[in-house]
This record gives structure tokens, sequence and C-alpha cells, in this order.
């Protein structure tokens, strides 16, 4: 596929399902995990104009404990290292689900990698029954994520291969 992306408007929804066939055109045949998550980035930053949209890999840190550690992503810069349980991002790692933040104030143990961050969906990655990572997203505006993005972003990442 050309790497053109072509933005739709309308619902939530409509673009989401003009994004899906796109993405998946991009991320066919390519082998490079990370090439794969960098366009992932790319085209919802570019889609839908998030304040901030990247990836957390689990890997050992020296002491050999595993964290999530940044990945690709788009925004300004955030934090590298976040342990397990954690932020938005540990939390959705330890319980292995997606959580929807409307707003990052109220989470008890936010992490607040940049003050412009006003709500957040967190998305675990997973390879058959392991979680090697998560798609992180924030949002300027309060209350930015609903259902909608849950079913599509989590559609998306199960197209992610570590």
């Amino acid at each position: 596929m050309a790497e053109d992306l072509q933005i739709v408007t309308g619902s939530k929804e409509d673009q989401y399902q003009a994004l899906m066939p796109q993405l998946q055109g991009l991320l066919q045949g390519e082998t490079d995990s990370i090439a794969n998550l960098a366009n992932v980035c790319a085209a919802l930053k570019e889609q839908f104009g998030w304040l901030w949209v990247g990836f957390y890999l689990i890997k050992k840190n020296t002491a050999g404990a595993d964290e999530l550690v940044l990945g690709p992503f788009q925004g300004p810069v955030a934090c590298t290292r976040i342990r397990f349980g954690k932020g938005v991002c540990g939390t959705s790692w330890k319980e292995g689900k997606t959580l929807i933040v409307p707003d990052v104030e109220k989470f008890p143990g936010h992490i607040a990698c940049s003050s412009l961050s006003r709500s957040e969906i967190v998305i675990p990655l997973y390879d058959q029954e392991n979680i090697w990572g998560v798609l992180d997203v924030d949002s300027r505006e309060l209350d930015q994520f609903d259902a909608t993005d849950q079913k599509y972003l989590e559609e998306i990442v199960s197209l992610l291969r570590p």
C-alpha cells in the first residue's frame, strides 16, 4: 500500500471504519514490529489529532524486573519507563484490560507525562495469552474516549505482533 493516509471526516465510527482497511494495508506483509507500531501511531495521530499516541513495550530493566519502556510514539516527549501497576499504563498491564479514564486528574496514581493530557485510553497488547506492551492514547479534552474507541483500538492492536 502507498504510504498516503486518507483522512476521513464524519462520525467517530465512520473515521475508524475508513481507517481500518488502510491500517490493514500498511501492516500487510511487513514483519518488522517497530515499523508497524510507528505507522499505527502516525495513522491514529493524523486521523484523530489526539495529543499523544504511543506504545510502551515490556522489557527487563537493569535489575532484571519487567517494566514498560517507551516505544514508537507521536506527540510531545514522554515518560521513558513505567513500573508494573503504576499509572494508567502500568495498571492496564497489571489488570490485563483496556482502561478508559475520562479525567486523568481523578485517576489514583496517574503519571503526568504531559500537563496537557486530560483524558486517556490504554489498551494492552496480547501475543496469544501474554501481554507484551500497551497502546496509550492521551487527549487534551476531558471524556474523549468511549466504547467506540475501545472497540476499534482493541481491533487495531489485535493486528500487531511483537
